[in-house]
């Protein structure tokens, strides 16, 4: 049953001894800040990371080629490495099982037109996997399709970007575009979470822009995205098997590393990986090494307070205070003052990191906060520590008797 009486008399206890209560708060309410601000900035840099690979997908490898730096079976350096189609089709020949998706690419820039208005933008020639690597959602008519590969289709998808700077005041899709003197049907609108730069751009089918623009099969590069269910580790030596294979297919030296290069968002997410590890254990190290000082510093006020009390401890039990009772009080006063102390700490961390955060941007560190659980559960933690730190003084102090407390310096 609630007894008012005893909350009353908690509460009374406190303010009577404020210097003794503000000292306990004041440990536990700078460990859980200092653990609030180091958890904080801990996830800020992993937002950051996350909003660096955008919202592409994550199992990216993109070839590209360039130009032979060494001589290699009698073939002079400076050799031009130039992607066809048939190379698409080999990688998923020799590779299937390890391709989710891929396409080759050719790049344009463009002039496009829309009756009086006018802009110059990227022209994309692809294969419809793309939709599924960069991660585009089609927000009206449809995007690119194989029939459009095959009948070598003038049609295009066009960004919203592009829509909104052309098309404001009609609906695009079935319309006709200008894009370099050339016309093609608009089939379908895009958006990107990326945003601008992504929806700045003109897809079109890749077999059409490669009859348009020099009626051959050549290709600028080719992008893919490796099976999911490969590992980082999998996926770096898929890279460099890739990149071994196309090598011998185009007799270009295995240590020549300007012929045939690749992007590998394998290696860069180990490598993010691996930091993040290090950073979460220092982080936690830290963080830690603050709450068992916090533990430390609560258990010795506890100690002391219970010492301290020791005379009036006497006088309780001397008043008919049973043992059990005088350790509950001792032990709820702690609770309330770890409690408040944890939320209060709590507060000022989050307040701290809000204040930092604009500050914080410029060294890479974005949207810095921490789960209110972890918080939480440090502060129980201390709450825990201080209420085991202070029942044993407590229970051997209650268990003295009356006159012995009553004498006690």
């Amino acid at each position: 049953m609630f007894d008012l009486g005893l909350w009353r008399e908690i509460f009374q206890s406190i303010n009577m001894n404020r210097t003794r209560s503000l000292m306990s708060g004041f440990t536990v309410a700078f460990a859980i800040l200092l653990f609030t601000i180091l958890f904080g900035i801990a996830n800020g840099l992993n937002n950051t990371f996350s909003e660096t690979f955008g919202t592409d997908a994550t199992n990216s490898i993109v070839i590209f080629s360039g130009s032979t730096s060494k001589a290699y079976k009698g073939l002079q350096a400076g050799r031009r490495i130039q992607f066809k189609n048939e190379d698409h089709d080999f990688i998923l020949d020799e590779f299937g099982d390890k391709v989710q998706y891929i396409t080759s690419k050719v790049n344009r820039q463009v002039t496009a037109s829309f009756k009086n208005k006018k802009n110059n933008y990227q022209l994309r020639a692809v294969h419809p996997e793309y939709m599924f690597i960069e991660n585009n959602k089609v927000k009206e008519g449809r995007y690119i399709n194989q029939n459009d590969i095959h009948n070598r289709a003038k049609v295009v998808v066009i960004g919203k970007v592009v829509e909104d700077d052309l098309f404001s005041k009609t609906n695009a899709i079935g319309k006709y575009i200008n894009l370099s003197g050339i016309q093609y049907k608009i089939v379908g609108v895009f958006t990107d979470d990326e945003g601008y730069n992504e929806e700045n751009v003109i897809y079109t089918p890749i077999s059409t822009a490669q009859q348009i623009y020099g009626n051959n099969d050549y290709v600028d590069l080719m992008h893919l995205t490796y099976n999911p269910k490969l590992s980082n580790n999998q996926a770096v030596l898929f890279g460099n098997d890739l990149i071994k294979s196309l090598k011998k297919r185009f007799n270009v030296a295995e240590s020549d590393q300007r012929a045939i290069r690749i992007w590998n968002m394998a290696e860069a997410s180990k490598n993010v990986e691996q930091f993040n590890f290090a950073l979460n254990v220092i982080i936690l190290v830290i963080g830690f090494g603050t709450l068992i000082a916090g533990i430390v510093g609560i258990s010795n006020i506890m100690i002391f307070i219970v010492k301290e009390r020791t005379k009036e401890i006497g006088i309780r039990k001397a008043l008919g205070a049973t043992p059990s009772s005088i350790v509950f009080i001792i032990l709820i006063e702690s609770v309330i003052i770890t409690s408040i102390a944890g939320y209060v700490g709590l507060l000022l961390g989050v307040g701290v990191l809000e204040l930092a955060a604009p500050m914080l941007e410029t060294y890479f560190i974005k949207d810095p906060g921490v789960g209110t659980v972890l918080v939480v559960g440090a502060t129980i933690t201390l709450i825990l520590a201080g209420t085991i730190a202070g029942y044993f003084p407590a229970k051997k102090a209650s268990q003295i008797k009356p006159i012995v407390a009553l004498r006690n310096d």
